[in-house]
């Protein structure tokens, strides 16, 4: 049984390596991160707090694996300068 949503497999199939993905995921999450943040402290000055609370509800690493899954976020192995 998964615990996670989507799945370890199809993300495992979206990259060429665990690491990879650990990688991707979390970058992506970092960067959704620091947006959420910003959104948050902006929206402080001007949203109720319901709507500030709905905006954040969702963890980053959650959010970066599903985009990771959907192919909305992808990546470009650089070419090895130490052969």
């Amino acid at each position: 049984m998964s615990v996670i949503n989507p799945p370890i497999d199809d993300l495992l199939s979206k990259v060429d390596s665990k690491y990879t993905l650990c990688i991707i995921a979390a970058k992506r999450a970092r960067q959704i991160n620091n947006m959420v943040h910003g959104v948050r402290d902006q929206a402080l000055l001007t949203m109720p707090m319901s709507e500030i609370s709905r905006i954040t509800s969702t963890k980053p690493l959650s959010l970066a694996l599903e985009e990771i899954a959907e192919t909305d976020v992808g990546y470009e192995r650089a070419k090895d300068s130490y052969k």
